[in-house]
């Protein structure tokens, strides 16, 4: 009989093949553009070659899949076991930019970074409880707010044609990225559910294909590539393990694995499976293996995307075989090098176009995460926001700010998010006197990922 019972919870049924395949693509088409916007974001900031750009891109599907079946299937001690999609997070992007361009480190210090902190970090997965004291509304608010500021500028550079364009600022590329905003604020505008919640794909598709018929996409390399080519761990070079990147990465997973605590509650509410103190456990020991498999195959660190959490409750469809349907067709998209290469192929300017509302979404879900943070009831949080953005703001302002500040320190120093974060972590420590009537004690799961849902 119990059997029978368990057999019958939404949660754990398997659709009809068909009906599988079409809802897991679903969440695929979801989730897409938002999850290759960060490798073609970080190979355009290191000025990476098309084809190291497209096989970021299939190292982020890969992995992406891979830990998308650890957190909805569940291995062992690991995995939430509810329908629960992982992507990588914007969170990391501004400190593995900073980590990446730091000579002797570059991509293998990433992905070195990523793996220790996920093997650090893991331990303390059962006791993230204790650390939603420290990572209050306004401590990731403020980060969120950072992170969509600081990468609002290369949303422009991309809109205007790619920093380094000859044509940069000519006016069809700014024609193409207000195509490109308009399609995304049209589509959001008129359709619903999941319609909507692709508009960001739909813009970019448009734009792509403008851009196309003007000229504007080289796809020379797509015919050099092979029809299926397997991700391969340590693809750019060996990890390198510096202690300070591997510090900044370790702040990096603190953050997200807040923000996945509450994305997990919430979804356990939607699919009537609470999130107890084990379940929450597990999952966000998924979230600590999903940086180690990043970093292993060339990837980044990785949380649960708020929109596909929305089309769970959109569709109604509990069952968490339909993101384990996903992470396969992830999987097998990561397998097609040349669909990469036509990725990676976009126009800056349909990129920056997306970027422009995209980033503009992060910053507006820190404003969010700040609205619940009390601050027109305390001066004491009004000076941790504003202490700590002024802080944060630093490295996007002034290069030269930090001159004489020690190498060894510039994944710190390079990265305005690690700064405003570890200064209102500080400042929250120490003028937080009592609770603040009205304030919530974590932040609302509005992230980075929540992006038109």
């Amino acid at each position: 009989m119990h059997s029978e019972v368990c057999q019958l919870d939404p949660v754990d049924v398997i659709p009809a093949p068909g009906q599988l395949a079409a809802l897991s693509m679903q969440h695929v088409l979801t989730m897409y553009a938002g999850a290759v916007t960060v490798p073609l974001l970080i190979a355009s900031a290191l000025r990476l070659s098309q084809q190291d750009a497209a096989y970021l891109v299939s190292a982020d599907l890969f992995a992406c899949g891979i830990v998308t079946l650890i957190q909805s299937l569940g291995i062992g001690s690991f995995g939430a076991r509810v329908p629960v999609v992982m992507g990588v997070t914007f969170v990391g992007v501004m400190p593995a930019i900073a980590i990446a361009q730091q000579p002797g480190l570059g991509l293998p210090g990433v992905f070195g970074a990523s793996i220790m902190a996920g093997l650090l970090v893991m331990p303390l997965a059962g006791m993230v409880g204790r650390f939603r004291n420290l990572f209050t509304p306004a401590v990731t608010g403020t980060a969120m707010l950072l992170i969509g500021l600081s990468l609002m500028s290369v949303a422009v550079d991309w809109a205007a044609g790619g920093a380094e364009a000859s044509d940069y600022g000519a006016p069809r590329n700014l024609a193409i990225a207000a195509l490109t905003v308009v399609t995304i604020l049209v589509c959001s505008r008129l359709l619903r559910g999941f319609g909507a919640n692709c508009a960001i794909l739909i813009g970019m598709s448009a734009g792509y294909l403008v851009g196309w018929l003007a000229g504007m996409v080289n796809l020379e390399n797509i015919a050099s590539e092979p029809v299926v080519r397997l991700v391969t761990p340590f693809h750019f070079g060996v990890p390198v393990f510096d202690p300070v990147a591997v510090i900044s990465m370790i702040i990096v997973l603190m953050v997200t694995m807040v923000e996945s605590s509450g994305m997990l509650t919430m979804l356990g509410e939607i699919v009537d499976r609470p999130m107890n103190d084990k379940r929450l456990a597990s999952g966000l020991r998924a979230d600590c293996i999903g940086a180690v498999v990043g970093g292993l195959f060339n990837s980044f660190p990785y949380t649960s995307y708020a929109q596909n959490i929305a089309l769970v409750s959109l569709t109604g469809v509990r069952s968490r075989f339909v993101c384990v349907g996903a992470a396969v067709i992830m999987m097998a998209l990561a397998l097609l090098p040349k669909l990469s290469t036509l990725v990676a192929a976009i126009p800056p300017s349909v990129l920056g176009g997306a970027a422009l509302i995209l980033f503009g979404m992060v910053a507006v879900s820190g404003i969010r995460s700040l609205a619940a943070a009390g601050l027109d009831k305390s001066r004491d949080q009004m000076l941790i926001v504003a202490t700590s953005l002024a802080i944060g703001l630093i490295p996007s302002m002034s290069q030269r700010f930090f001159a004489h500040v020690p190498d060894a320190l510039a994944p710190f120093t390079h990265s305005g998010v690690l700064l405003g974060i570890l200064t209102a972590v500080a400042l929250s420590f120490f003028l937080r006197r009592q609770e603040i009537p009205g304030a919530a004690a974590v932040a609302p799961p509005a992230t980075p990922e929540t992006i038109l849902a």
